[in-house]
C-alpha cells in the first residue's frame, strides 16, 4: 500500500500508511526502505457495518442485515461532524412486535455508531508511533498520514485522524486500488524488492 501511494521508502524520513481493508487494518511506518514500526488489527470496513447494525438494533431495537448498514455508511456515514448532516430512510424488522417497520437515521447517529472501531484503529496508530526513534515522530509532524483502502473512504476520516493525531492526513488518490498497485510495482521490480519480501516471509 505504501508503494502504491507512491511514499518515498527509500528516502532518510519517515513515512506511514494506514491500509483500512474489509478484514484488517494494517498500518506501517517506514524509513531508509525499511520498516520501523507496524501493526496489524482485525478491525476495518466490516467492522464498521457491524457496528451500525448493532447500534440500531441497541438505538431503535431495528435489525437490519450488513448489506443495508453498508449502504447506510455509503449514502450517509461519517467519522466527522459535516456541515450538513445527512438523514436516510432504513427499514428493518421490528425486534419487539416482529413485523417490518421503518425509521430515519443521520449521519451523526452512524458517527456515533462507529466510534468504537474508529478508536481502536487510532489506537493503533499511536501504538505505531510510539514504537518509532523521537527523530522518525518528529518526521511524521510534516509527511504526516496516507490512508487507503475501502474503509477510509469514510467521509471524514481525514479529518478526524488529523484532530487526533495532529498530523497532517491524506487520503491516497485511489484507495481502493492503492495496494494492487502496490503489488504490481513489486512485481514489476521484484528483484529490487526481493530482500525486502524475504524479511517479511522469513519474520512470518
Amino acid at each position: 500500500a505504501a508503494i502504491g501511494a507512491g511514499l518515498p521508502l527509500s528516502e532518510p524520513m519517515a513515512s506511514m500508511v494506514c491500509e483500512i481493508g474489509g478484514g484488517t487494518t494494517e498500518i506501517g511506518i517506514f524509513s531508509m526502505a525499511e520498516t520501523i514500526s507496524e501493526q496489524s488489527l482485525r478491525v476495518a470496513g466490516d467492522e464498521f457495518d457491524q457496528a451500525i447494525v448493532d447500534y440500531l438494533r441497541q438505538r431503535f431495537s431495528l435489525r437490519i442485515g450488513l448489506p443495508t448498514a453498508e449502504r447506510l455508511k455509503r449514502e450517509i456515514g461519517a467519522a466527522f461532524p459535516l456541515e450538513q448532516e445527512l438523514t436516510r430512510d432504513v427499514s428493518g424488522l421490528d425486534i419487539v412486535s416482529g413485523v417490518p417497520r421503518k425509521t430515519v437515521v443521520t449521519s451523526e447517529e452512524l458517527r456515533e455508531a462507529v466510534r468504537t472501531p474508529l478508536n481502536q484503529i487510532l489506537s493503533s496508530i499511536k501504538q505505531s508511533m510510539e514504537g518509532c526513534p523521537p527523530e522518525l515522530v518528529s518526521d511524521l509532524a510534516e509527511t504526516g498520514l496516507v490512508l487507503s483502502g475501502g474503509g477510509s473512504m469514510l467521509r471524514g476520516l481525514d479529518l478526524l485522524f488529523h484532530e487526533q493525531l495532529g498530523i497532517p492526513v491524506r487520503i491516497a488518490a485511489n484507495p481502493l486500488t492503492t495496494m494492487v498497485r502496490g503489488a504490481m510495482i513489486c512485481a514489476e521490480h521484484l528483484d529490487q524488492w526481493r530482500d525486502s519480501l524475504d524479511d517479511g516471509y522469513a519474520a512470518a
